[in-house]
């Protein structure tokens, strides 16, 4: 049963790091002193050493504790016997690239499918999905291809902003971009606004957080989902790329 957390932001302006879902995030690992140990994967960003002290002492607020990937003499044995995982934000193309080169993929697709609760913040929600290519990432680096975990049967564009009607820029908004990208997929595409968190429990999809939820669909207008409304009907839809 699939246990999946996607946020859209890892830092919500004004508060520290995770503080604006971390209690969403430490139920979703079981409750502060759970005895959880979750495995963080730092590869989005370069300073691995930075970004697990940061995440550390995020989870360690929540009362759960936490090991970075880049720690570990064994990655794939480490990803094996995880009992949870984190995938933090940052460039997804240097994300999926690591991942990729390492044989990761395949083992934390077996874990999360087989009932391992997984948080994603930004490259980390992005790499859930077939693909990578809704990302608003530049590609820094070159992966192997832009398939990623495939967990969900939909596309997702984190930091989604709503095109501003009285600015002067003439450059694409996300929703164009969004638009471009379905001239030629068909996936649906969820435009999760800051501090929105989409919860996975089986077959069960929840928008959670204060704001809505842009769904994009080929050929059809933009709709709006507000927070708390079931998204589950997404988890059993069969696209194409």
């Amino acid at each position: 049963m699939l246990r999946i957390l996607l946020v859209s932001n890892s830092t919500q302006h004004g508060q520290r790091y995770l503080e604006h879902c971390s209690a969403e995030v430490a139920r979703h690992f079981g409750g502060a002193g759970s005895g959880t140990e979750v495995l963080f994967v730092p590869y989005a960003l370069a300073d691995h050493d930075a970004y697990a002290a940061t995440a550390r002492t995020a989870f360690e607020a929540m009362g759960l504790r936490l090991r970075s990937l880049h720690e570990v003499e064994d990655a794939r044995a480490a990803v094996e016997a995880a009992a949870g995982f984190f995938t933090g934000g940052g460039n997804t193309f240097r994300l999926l690239k690591r991942l990729q080169r390492d044989g990761l993929l395949e083992p934390i697709r077996s874990r999360v499918r087989a009932g391992a609760p997984y948080l994603g913040t930004s490259a980390g929600s992005n790499i859930v999905c077939p693909t990578i290519r809704t990302t608003n990432d530049m590609p820094i680096v070159e992966p192997e291809s832009f398939d990623a975990l495939g967990l969900v049967p939909f596309q997702l564009n984190p930091h989604y902003l709503d095109p501003a009607p009285d600015s002067q820029h003439m450059g694409e908004t996300r929703e164009r971009r969004i638009r471009e990208f379905h001239e030629e997929n068909e996936m649906p595409v969820l435009g999760l606004r800051e501090g929105g968190m989409l919860h996975i429990e089986g077959a069960k999809m929840t928008l959670c957080g204060p704001p809505s939820l842009r769904l994009f669909r080929r050929g059809q207008d933009p709709a709006e989902y507000a927070s708390g409304s079931d998204l589950s009907f997404l988890l059993g839809e069969v696209v194409q790329a």
